[in-house]
């Protein structure tokens, strides 16, 4: 407003130059997401786990390990009771809860007509605000009897032997390491184009690459394994945002914990259809809001807690891109209105300079997003997909929708408490 008077009053810059200003700005700040975007999925693949040749470890040297499935309403049981049966896991040291709420008395009836093992137990999640998958886990938490535990979704397919894999990478990791994060991959990825992009861009990740640099880790949703004493003292997941993931990803480390990846796999299946998949891509998008504005809300203690280079690495890898897929329809109208006025011409307040820059900025963008889509493709052997990928500018059309449709949702809803965290890094507990 005070930049608007002084230009208005002939004291300073005018309105279009802080206009043109504030266009040029958005443009770097696009073309610098993307790149380092770039450079993290450039070099994932050589940050990839390998499977590490720990020392076997006998069934009764095995700690009890507690898996969390919460079951959405109405859920299809076909197949999962046999999938968690495929564990190679012991079963007496195996604690499976099924987490069911309270008003779910369909999924309630069809389980009681199940036949289940011993080790698994159905638990009722008491009615409440907000009803959550997050604030079923905290339940699911709190009658957790395993040292270890991880949370799988209803249709995922996890490796048979991650339980093992993961007891022997927390038994071979220093005990600040808190967390693995299991591989995400998609088996149906020739079903519609929406699958086959979002199979490139779980292959297309680059949490390896943040992993290795020592920076905030954005979680899954799903198989991610946890020091169940480190996970309690950590307050569980945030029942009020979108995706808890995302948030741990940045409680872990305020506190002086780390996340690594793991070499093992779990296959989870792909949305298929438009508006199931934009629902979740807004769902997603809506936690990256929430999960930035949270912690955001001082500051210089993010900043102390952090430190400088963890500070800068979750703007890049949290705020920002979810902020690219805003500016993005403003870049592409920029580029229509820079052809249809022509090279020579400009309408106000965008001087010919600031919109050839957007012009690069948008095309590049869609360069570098193509490419790497593809670099995803060809990482895991989707080579039909590799052609799709050259829809990526259609693709990030509808991310847009679905990033102003988080916006939208974000401003009817309530972010949720500011977490308890250290006020010094040097004071974070790096040890249980």
């Amino acid at each position: 407003a005070v930049a608007v008077a002084r230009g208005t009053a002939g004291l300073g810059p005018s309105p279009l130059w802080w206009a043109g200003g504030a266009v040029a700005v958005l443009t770097v700040i696009y073309i610098a997401v993307l790149v380092f975007g770039f450079v993290g999925v450039l070099a994932a693949p050589g940050f990839r786990p390998r499977r590490a040749d720990h020392p076997a470890i006998g069934d009764h040297e095995l700690p009890v390990y507690t898996v969390l499935v919460p079951l959405p309403a109405v859920t299809a049981l076909d197949g999962l009771v046999s999938r968690l049966s495929s564990l190679q896991y012991p079963a007496d040291r195996l604690q499976v809860l099924l987490l069911v709420g309270d008003d779910d008395e369909q999924t309630r009836a069809a389980l009681g007509r199940l036949a289940l093992d011993s080790w698994v137990q159905v638990v009722t999640v008491p009615p409440g605000l907000p009803d959550s998958q997050a604030r079923a886990c905290s339940v699911g938490l709190g009658q957790a009897r395993g040292e270890f535990c991880v949370i799988y979704g209803a249709d995922d397919r996890p490796d048979p032997g991650q339980l093992r894999e993961a007891v022997a990478a927390f038994r071979a990791l220093p005990p600040w390491v808190v967390c693995a994060q299991a591989e995400l991959r998609c088996p149906n990825p020739d079903t519609s184009w929406l699958t086959q992009f979002s199979a490139a861009e779980l292959a297309a990740s680059f949490s390896l690459f943040l992993c290795r640099l020592g920076l905030a880790t954005p979680l899954a949703s799903t198989s991610n394994h946890f020091r169940v004493e480190a996970l309690r003292r950590l307050g569980a997941w945030d029942p009020y945002n979108a995706t808890p993931g995302l948030d741990l990803g940045v409680r872990i480390p305020r506190r002086g914990w780390d996340v690594r990846m793991m070499a093992s796999v779990t296959e989870i299946e792909a949305e298929p259809r438009l508006s199931r998949w934009l629902y979740q891509r807004s769902r997603w998008l809506e936690g990256c809001y929430q999960t930035w504005l949270v912690h955001m809300r001082s500051p210089y203690r993010l900043w102390r807690d952090l430190g400088t280079r963890r500070f800068i690495g979750l703007q890049l890898t949290l705020a920002l891109p979810a902020f690219t897929t805003l500016v993005t329809p403003v870049l592409w109208a920029l580029i229509l209105v820079y052809l249809v006025s022509g090279p020579g011409h400009s309408p106000a307040p965008v001087q010919v300079p600031v919109l050839a820059l957007a012009v690069a900025g948008a095309a590049l963008g869609s360069l570098l997003t193509v490419y790497a889509l593809m670099i995803g493709c060809m990482e895991h052997g989707l080579l039909r997909g590799v052609r799709t990928m050259l829809l990526a500018p259609v693709y990030s059309a509808l991310m847009s929708v679905a990033a102003y449709r988080a916006l939208f949702q974000l401003l009817h809803s309530r972010p949720g408490p500011e977490p308890a965290g250290p006020s010094h890094p040097e004071r974070a507990e790096r040890s249980l």
